[in-house]
């Protein structure tokens, strides 16, 4: 005999689960004592947004869903910032909500949300589990729905009646996604396309990538004389080193880059959704038929003539798709891509800008001292412009920021790096700002001994509105001024290392200084508000 909670944790051990991300509370005390003894790591955060934003970042990292736990009502709601990060991202995720008893269903119990309401527009299935012998199927169920097609987050509701309820049932076995498949013939179409057109372009995104797929991405658009670029946020899809790379196609952009992407005849794009970051605000292609010949390679059918109509859709795995491709006799064709690379590095050139501590600095150190597998986290902000103009990618899954734009994401996403890649040195680049959104989950990381390096440009501003209020309303500043703690001693008082930096020459050895540590660290960069972008003149 076990009761629900034993039951419902006995089959996320049996779905290879490590490890969960919660904030405990008393809706779901049974799973918390399933984990009492078992061998999944349990992560204890400080809030569940931060919980939330761990068990993604883990879902995009491995590729298998992140698990985290939270309580019902402010529980829920805090943890769903996380929940849109994964949705907006196409991450695995399953967040594990309490619930009133069944009994007290719709009295407005204490804390009583109806959660398929409330995360409806928010995940890919909403659902609560009704009957404790149900648990194998509704945790098989949603490991299924949060892996295939297009991945993506899954909420289940935990009623407490149903946790306590004590019986004796079979567990399920793992689940095995479903595999999609694609065909000689259709690679061929493409490779056809591809070879008549005279200006082609390769955008990579989306998730179902892998370090293998990479490589194999770099042997294709070589062989086929095609330049790269990588849609908001996934610049480690191919290694920046590579010829072919031409830059990412987002914030930013280089408008160089912009132009070679316009002036395109054949588009292909694989896993990418083509939203409002990679198409600069949907301004880069006619709506509904752009001019170019667009090829779209995508998991999900949906996605596909969603608001670009391709003249080739296939539904499937890029990745699949490149490795079906260079498994065929490719064509040499006789094109370069020197103009494309040579604009790419011109655009990595540093711009300096106002201030003592300048960012390019920083992060052209950072890209250069760095092991290749250094895995970099951020959130969102105005000091994303130097780190996603100035950092270079050598490896896939180094690159881990929130496609969603979150405030806060670094942070977490830098612990849930750290649990699962602890032979790697992880750095969580930041604003200010966007750190105070979960600056708590430093103590988490402190707790779990994780040697994480966090650095901060802070500038007493949110960077990114005084950026627009400056464009829009010059000269008045409204809501945007912040009163910062020193982020140095904030690290000292959890037993880590801090350090506060004042000029781009003493960055360096601070960054060095914080590496042989061993211990969760903070470098607090005092940055310039008149730095607002990486194009702000000195």
């Amino acid at each position: 005999m076990r009761h629900g909670g034993q039951i419902l944790i006995d089959q996320l051990r049996i779905q290879g689960v490590k490890q969960v991300f919660c904030i405990p509370g008393e809706s779901y005390l049974p799973a918390l004592d399933g984990l009492y003894k078992s061998d999944i790591k349990t992560i204890v955060c400080r809030q569940e947004g931060g919980a939330a934003m761990m068990a993604e970042a883990t879902g995009k990292l491995t590729g298998k869903p992140g698990i985290a736990f939270v309580t019902r009502g402010p529980g829920a709601t805090n943890a769903s910032a996380g929940v849109h990060i994964a949705f907006q991202d196409s991450t695995p995720m399953i967040l594990f909500v309490g619930q009133v008893s069944s009994s007290q269903r719709d009295r407005e119990a204490f804390q009583e949300v109806d959660y398929k309401k409330m995360f409806a527009p928010l995940a890919k299935w909403v659902a609560e589990i009704d009957k404790t012998e149900r648990i194998p199927e509704y945790i098989s169920r949603a490991f299924s729905i949060a892996q295939s097609g297009r991945p993506g987050p899954v909420v289940l509701s935990l009623p407490e009646d149903i946790l306590f309820s004590k019986l004796e049932i079979n567990d399920a076995p793992k689940v095995e996604p479903p595999k999609q498949m694609v065909s000689e013939q259709n690679v061929k179409e493409v490779l056809n396309k591809l070879s008549q057109s005279l200006n082609p372009f390769i955008i990579v995104g989306g998730s179902c990538w892998s370090s293998k797929a990479a490589i194999n991405l770099g042997i294709f658009a070589k062989k086929l004389g095609i330049p790269v670029g990588t849609s908001f946020r996934c610049q480690d899809y191919i290694d920046n080193r590579h010829p072919n790379y031409a830059g990412d196609v987002g914030i930013g952009i280089n408008p160089k880059l912009l132009k070679r992407i316009k002036d395109a005849d054949c588009l292909l794009v694989l896993n990418a959704r083509l939203g409002e970051m990679t198409t600069s605000g949907y301004s880069m292609f006619d709506i509904p038929k752009p001019k170019q010949s667009l090829i779209h390679i995508h998991p999900n059918p949906d996605e596909i003539n969603h608001v670009y109509q391709a003249d080739i859709g296939l539904v499937c795995n890029g990745a699949d798709f490149i490795e079906k491709a260079i498994s065929l006799p490719l064509e040499n064709v006789h094109r370069t891509v020197n103009k494309e690379r040579k604009a790419y590095e011109d655009w990595q050139k540093p711009v300096t800008t106002p201030g003592s501590v300048k960012m390019e600095i920083v992060i052209n150190h950072l890209s250069a001292a760095l092991p290749d597998d250094a895995i970099i986290t951020n959130g969102a902000g105005n000091y994303n412009g130097w780190l996603h103009r100035y950092f270079s990618y050598k490896n896939w899954r180094t690159q881990v920021g929130s496609t969603s734009g979150s405030m806060g994401y670094g942070l977490p996403a830098a612990v849930a790096a750290k649990i699962s890649n602890p032979e790697k040195e992880v750095i969580c680049v930041s604003g200010d700002g966007c750190f105070q959104m979960t600056m708590q989950e430093f103590g988490t990381a402190c707790q779990y001994g994780l040697n994480i390096i966090v650095i901060i440009s802070n500038n007493s501003i949110y960077g990114t509105i005084r950026m627009h209020q400056e464009r829009d309303f010059p000269g008045r500043p409204s809501g945007t001024s912040m009163l910062n703690p020193n982020f140095a001693e904030l690290a000292q008082s959890y037993g880590g290392y801090g350090e506060v930096v004042r000029s781009s020459n003493e960055f360096p050895p601070a960054l060095e200084r914080a590496r042989q540590s061993n211990k969760a660290a903070i470098i607090d960069l005092r940055t310039d508000p008149k730095a607002i972008n990486p194009l702000t003149p000195a």
